[in-house]
């Protein structure tokens, strides 16, 4: 082979790699990750049971103890704090170090068998362990609903639709709510009514739970087929509870008996509308309460999937909301509160436009003091290369 074939190869060869880490390079900077910061692990567990009516030590006998000593069997946990307070335990659990983000799901469900083997053993009162591990979360894009005229609940109903269509947006991890107000039904009465009718507050507290209880009425089999008894009477509105029968007890007889009276049980049948009045509501005081531009709102917070790009989950959901915008009734509105995309993608471009000044400067500056051709051979291949094979490595390696 003659020196000419080899200088032909070795230049083809070169041009090609060029080309290669050139068109690798920009490849791979348009695949990658874009966050506003870092992800982290928190390998950090709450555990919050309520123990309504128990003093600090009670609970701390009682629950706190019960729990702690079952966690202490995990060989993964690095340390345990605990609060006991009057009415509710508070469980801290740390992680050891070794245990990183592909791990920490498997040690919270050994956790959670933990906590489901003793939950037979709590105190008679006490409530079900709540457990939060999934601190980790980022929302990074945070939404409000507004609509004029229209109540919490029905806001409520309309940010529910919206969530069924936005976590469908690929690269959404979760959406949560804030400002929802827990509903609930009101019965008004009054004290007297209730003596004069002979009725007490336990009599109508037992009759509404027995009357609205879930429960299995059992089956009939015909010949092949099996039907399911389904009783009725559920309270399905404010009516219904309205219209329901109350007869009183005998305790509510000797109970509401004036000084001298005669006893003489009633067989009167009652219905609860006669001395109370019932009506929709929400829970007073409420816990939280929003408002976007002083009108009543619901916040829709959502979060990314981890390692995904930021900018183009703002785009699929930006474009999704102009899709169901216009499905919505008069009046309901989805404004943008915070954005995760529109800053990342700032800062990117930001980053992006002093990263070719710098390339710039180094290049007129090598240009000019080594000559254009020298100038351009050195700060391309010490500099542009570099920049881009490491946006390569970056793509490999998922940073």
């Amino acid at each position: 082979m003659s020196l000419v074939s080899l200088a032909i190869e070795k230049k083809t060869i070169t041009y090609f790699a060029t080309f290669l880490i050139v068109a690798a390079g920009t490849l791979s900077y348009f695949q990658l990750g874009q966050l506003e910061d870092p992800e982290f692990t928190v390998k950090t567990a709450s555990i919050t049971t309520s123990y309504p009516g128990a003093s600090p030590e009670e609970v701390e006998l009682e629950v706190t103890d019960l729990i702690e000593t079952k966690l202490q069997e995990m060989e993964e946990i690095k340390n345990i704090y605990s609060l006991s307070r009057a009415g509710q335990s508070i469980i801290m659990v740390e992680i050891k170090d070794v245990y990183w983000s592909d791990r920490l799901p498997q040690v919270w469900d050994v956790m959670r068998k933990k906590i489901r083997d003793i939950k037979d053993n709590l105190p008679p009162g006490a409530g079900k362990p709540q457990i939060g591990d999934d601190f980790g979360y980022v929302f990074g894009f945070l939404l409000a609903m507004t609509g004029e005229g229209f109540s919490y609940a029905e806001l409520e109903k309309y940010a529910k639709v919206l969530r069924k269509e936005l976590i469908l947006v690929d690269g959404v991890a979760r959406i949560d709510f804030w400002g929802v107000q827990e509903k609930r039904i009101y019965l008004d009465v009054s004290q007297a009514q209730l003596s004069t009718l002979g009725l007490t507050g336990e009599t109508i507290q037992s009759t509404l739970q027995l009357q609205n209880m879930v429960v299995d009425a059992g089956r009939v089999d015909l010949q092949t087929e099996r039907f399911r008894i389904a009783p009725t009477g559920a309270f399905e509105s404010p009516e219904d509870i309205a219209n329901l029968t109350i007869r009183p007890t005998l305790l509510d007889t000797i109970q509401n008996l004036a000084p001298g009276g005669t006893l003489k049980p009633s067989s009167e049948l009652i219905q609860v509308r006669d001395f109370a009045t019932v009506s929709r509501g929400y829970i007073e005081p409420p816990i939280n309460l929003m408002r976007f531009n002083g009108k009543p709102a619901i916040g829709i917070a959502l979060a990314p999937l981890p390692g995904v790009n930021a900018v183009q989950v703002g785009r699929a959901v930006d474009k999704r909301l102009q899709e169901i915008a216009p499905k919505f009734p008069v009046g309901i509105e989805v404004e943008k509160i915070s954005w995760q995309s529109d800053m990342v993608a700032e800062s990117i471009k930001a980053f992006m436009i002093n990263l070719l000044e710098a390339i710039l400067i180094v290049l007129v500056v090598l240009a000019l003091t080594m000559g254009i051709r020298m100038g351009l051979i050195i700060g391309v291949s010490g500099l542009v290369f570099p920049i881009l094979a490491t946006f390569i490595v970056m793509a490999i390696i998922k940073i």
